[in-house]
């Protein structure tokens, strides 16, 4: 079935039927309700109205720990510039194999493409990642110019990495040259013009996280910031997500 993109603006590859399913109710989160990752922001921006304005633009690869606010930040910008023709196909890694027929079908719309893929890794036997690599880059035919591909990822070069697989690389002249199979791990990863690193904030930025969510709150917030300080503490974790989880779960009648 072919989208109407002028009236679709995102959609979701279901592998099962195989066919994109048209997104009515996407997540409505905003540029302006991420706190703590402004220079990631801006650098997606940056890189996303270059695509939007036909200039030269960069896949982009945000990685690092969970909960700060990666895939927030896409759905932020999606939302942000979809009146400017901007769409969004999330695709699962495990679809990946269809990743080149979904871009067959888009690559000659006038509309501008980001595919989204979620939570991006892969175990040591998996293959799936040949099928990403090759829409990059690498295949005989010029990647389409209105098709990016931002994905998110706890791991740097989305693959693992074995120590021993270390023990190869050596210093020749004064350049460090990998072993070949750290060369395929890497060579993934650098297909991703922009990297944005993300790392797990401090106490006091997810106070103000916090507060920002309970924006209307009048009790007493050193009350709250103390039930949000052993709200974190039980996860072990103070994201962003585990904020919005405390305001999810927080009574204010209390």
């Amino acid at each position: 079935m072919q989208l109407d993109w002028t009236t679709t603006y995102a959609a979701i590859w279901r592998q099962r039927k195989e066919y994109l399913r048209p997104v009515k109710n996407c997540d409505p989160v905003s540029l302006q309700d991420l706190l703590g990752i402004e220079e990631q922001q801006q650098k997606l921006q940056e890189n996303t109205e270059r695509f939007l304005n036909g200039e030269a633009a960069n896949n982009a690869l945000l990685w690092g720990a969970r909960g700060t606010g990666k895939s927030s930040l896409v759905k932020a910008i999606f939302n942000a510039y979809v009146d400017q023709g901007l769409r969004l196909i999330e695709v699962d890694k495990d679809d990946l194999i269809y990743l080149p027929e979904i871009v067959d079908e888009i690559r000659d719309l006038p509309q501008k493409f980001i595919i989204f893929c979620d939570d991006l890794s892969f175990s040591e036997e998996e293959r799936n990642y040949k099928h990403l690599k090759s829409v990059l880059e690498g295949s005989v035919e010029v990647s389409p110019s209105n098709v990016l591909l931002y994905a998110t990822s706890n791991r740097r070069h989305l693959l693992p990495e074995m120590a021993k697989e270390n023990l190869g690389t050596k210093v020749v002249d004064g350049e460090l040259h990998y072993t070949d199979a750290v060369e395929e791990k890497i060579s993934l990863s650098d297909r991703f013009g922009l990297w944005l690193s993300f790392y797990p904030g401090t106490m006091d930025q997810y106070l103000a996280i916090v507060d920002s969510l309970f924006s209307d709150y009048s009790g007493d917030r050193k009350k709250l910031h103390e039930a949000a300080k052993l709200f974190a503490l039980a996860r072990a974790t103070h994201s962003g997500r585990t904020a919005r989880q405390f305001f999810q779960s927080y009574s204010t009648d209390r």
